[in-house]
């Protein structure tokens, strides 16, 4: 683990971002609570939260951190549910990872609750949305498509 004892506590939030495909007759059923297991966007909130708080039990090198918010909302969407996450905290380290863990356990939820109707549900787009406070600032994902030209610097420096 890095040592972050000489770090500032400072105020950090993250958001993260998780999308998951599924097919027209799986969101008609989640939409109309037709669902075997239940509601999966109200259980995936919940599963997200707590995750969130577990974070350093999920990836090994992560600190334990005293996270003060922790925001999930799955929304039901034309092809799937997109998840969106937010997690605050005044700490040493960044919350970023806490968000992501949210996003994902929310989505491996909706999953779990859905796959009784369609095993071919599909988890994507689990990116950090953007991050506040710390040494290292504040980012901000792009969330335009890759520049055209960068794409094609990078191959040509890949053949090389």
């Amino acid at each position: 683990m890095v040592d972050v004892t000489a770090k500032a506590v400072t105020h950090r939030t993250a958001r993260a971002h998780a999308f998951v495909k599924m097919s027209p007759r799986v969101l008609t059923a989640v939409r109309k609570l037709e669902n075997p297991k239940g509601d999966p966007l109200e259980v995936a909130r919940i599963a997200g939260i707590s995750a969130a708080k577990r974070t350093s039990e999920w990836i090994p090198l992560c600190h334990p951190l005293p996270l003060t918010h922790i925001d999930v909302h799955p929304t039901v969407c034309k092809n799937g549910v997109e998840i969106r996450t937010q997690v605050t905290a005044s700490a040493q380290t960044g919350v970023e990872m806490e968000a992501l863990v949210a996003a994902a356990a929310a989505a491996l939820t909706v999953y779990d609750m859905c796959k009784a109707l369609d095993k071919s549900i599909e988890i994507a787009e689990l990116h950090l949305v953007e991050k506040t406070g710390g040494k290292s600032g504040d980012y901000r994902r792009n969330s335009g498509r890759p520049n055209k030209k960068k794409v094609q610097g990078i191959r040509r420096s890949a053949k090389r």
